[in-house]
């Protein structure tokens, strides 16, 4: 393997890998180290993250990774929000709650919400970290603490024994300045946040330090947010794109140079996330493939594989099943296609009752939830879109990308899969010298490696999209 070689550990909300990137100023390649599960665990009433189990995989596909490949750095990006706590001695104080807990259900800070919005930009989500921490209020972990870490920079603390807080990240806390990108202390004593919780913002790029016992391989703060990452290694050329980071969630925005921080921005429940290089990831949260996912898992065997659901709903015509994907009703786990019915029952409207007309209504479901948000997006931002990308494990499913071509009226270009990666070792090669200075010339090299990219061109009829959303009284 010529070139230099990186590590890139990503974890997602199901599972995580270790891949290996060989990367020049001409090419990129990906090999895929390690595979591993992500399971949360329900103990004592509360979700977890396994974390020492995480962090056992993530030390076992780097040790791997080194063993077969001469590593110049590594980096980690994973999802936000969710956090660690350290006590006095440096010691985490029990398993991170997973953010599809319950413990924020009803929770908020005596901050409105439009000024928590006009300082920190981030959309209001009930598991944003500034709830999370208003729901541990009072508790003995909390009143333990010392530092609080978030996932990536908390894997990193164990790596080398240095904290911080990679600003990506540590955007989606809800506590961190839209423009500054410091913490927004005075917010935090408004919300009765303790201050020192918080380590020192660090940026994409910074060298975190050596990686203990293992040849002190430096450690490269990446875009540790997965959706950072994945926005980098969008292959647009010019500025007049939407993206579509597409796997459990799907993150539906532009990249923009300047928050959108207006009183309309925050009712459509917009965020201004960080981006690379001063970038804004102007986006809204959409339920991704994670209604596809507990379908799957609730049917098991019985339902046949993947790829043929996906044929026989393909066959189906569009538009019969059409729900709200962001209802909260579908935010749990469990019976995900037992709710789809009772959704639409309740509401009147047909119900699909096979596997195949399930996943022909989520499918559409999400091509019209994508639809909406593109739309809102570019009203908001006043940027227009010419194009669509979808990125991510859901820039496979051709059935998906075509239906959202279909709903937007605009072509799609699906594709590269691997884009958290591609974005992960992207930026730790720059960091090393091995990747253009620019995001744009980033992209650039990305178009000419040809990564895996498909183009579909919508239909025309988007008039019958028009009519479907307005059925379900969603536009």
């Amino acid at each position: 393997m010529s070139g230099l070689v990186l590590a890139g550990v990503d974890l997602g909300a199901s599972g995580g890998r270790v891949i290996a990137a060989q990367v020049d100023r001409d090419s990129i390649e990906l090999h895929e180290v390690s595979r591993f599960p992500n399971d949360p665990v329900a103990a004592g009433g509360t979700l977890h993250w396994d974390i020492l189990r995480l962090y056992a995989d993530v030390c076992a596909g780097l040790d791997k990774a080194a063993a077969t490949f001469p590593l110049a750095s590594a980096g980690i990006d994973s999802w936000g929000c969710d956090y660690g706590l350290l006590d006095s001695g440096g010691n985490l104080i029990g398993n991170p709650v997973h953010y599809r807990d319950h413990r924020t259900d009803g929770v908020s800070v005596p901050v409105p919400p439009d000024e928590l919005y006009a300082a920190t930009g981030i959309q209001h989500l009930p598991f944003n970290t500034i709830y999370q921490v208003a729901a541990a209020a009072g508790t003995p972990a909390l009143d333990a603490a010392r530092t609080l870490l978030l996932i990536p920079d908390l894997l990193a603390y164990w790596l080398t024994g240095e904290t911080g807080a990679e600003v990506t990240n540590a955007s989606t806390t809800g506590l961190l300045d839209v423009r500054s990108r410091t913490w927004a202390t005075g917010l935090m004593e408004r919300a009765g946040i303790p201050l020192g919780l918080f380590p020192a913002p660090r940026q994409p790029g910074d060298v975190i330090g050596p990686v203990k016992e293992r040849d002190r391989l430096p450690l490269i703060a990446v875009g540790s947010h997965d959706t950072a990452s994945a926005v980098v290694a969008v292959p647009a050329k010019g500025e007049n794109f939407a993206y579509i980071s597409s796997g459990t969630w799907s993150l539906v925005g532009m990249e923009l140079d300047q928050p959108v921080l207006t009183e309309a921005s925050r009712a459509a429940n917009f965020t201004n996330e960080a981006g690379l290089d001063g970038t804004v990831r102007y986006l809204r949260n959409v339920s991704g493939l994670w209604l596809l996912q507990e379908c799957l898992r609730s049917w098991g065997e019985a339902a046949g594989s993947l790829p043929g659901l996906l044929a026989e709903a393909a066959a189906i015509p569009p538009l019969r099943f059409v729900l709200d994907a962001d209802d909260p009703v579908f935010f749990p786990a469990g019976d995900m296609p037992g709710r789809i019915r009772e959704w639409l029952a309740a509401r009147g409207l047909p119900a699909p009752t096979s596997p195949p007309e399930t996943v022909r209504c989520v499918l559409d479901s999400l091509a019209v939830a994508y639809r909406r948000a593109l739309l809102t997006a570019q009203e908001l931002s006043r940027r227009p879109a010419d194009v669509v990308h979808i990125v991510g494990g859901g820039s496979r499913n051709e059935l998906l990308c075509q239906l959202t071509a279909d709903a937007t009226g605009l072509p799609v270009v699906a594709g590269p899969a691997e884009a958290t990666a591609l974005g992960n070792v992207l930026v730790q090669a720059r960091a090393l010298g091995a990747a253009p200075g620019t995001l744009a010339g980033m992209r650039e090299l990305l178009r000419d490696a040809g990564a895996g990219r498909r183009r579909f061109e919508p239909s025309g009829e988007s008039a019958r999209w028009t009519a479907a959303i307005r059925r379900v009284g969603l536009g």
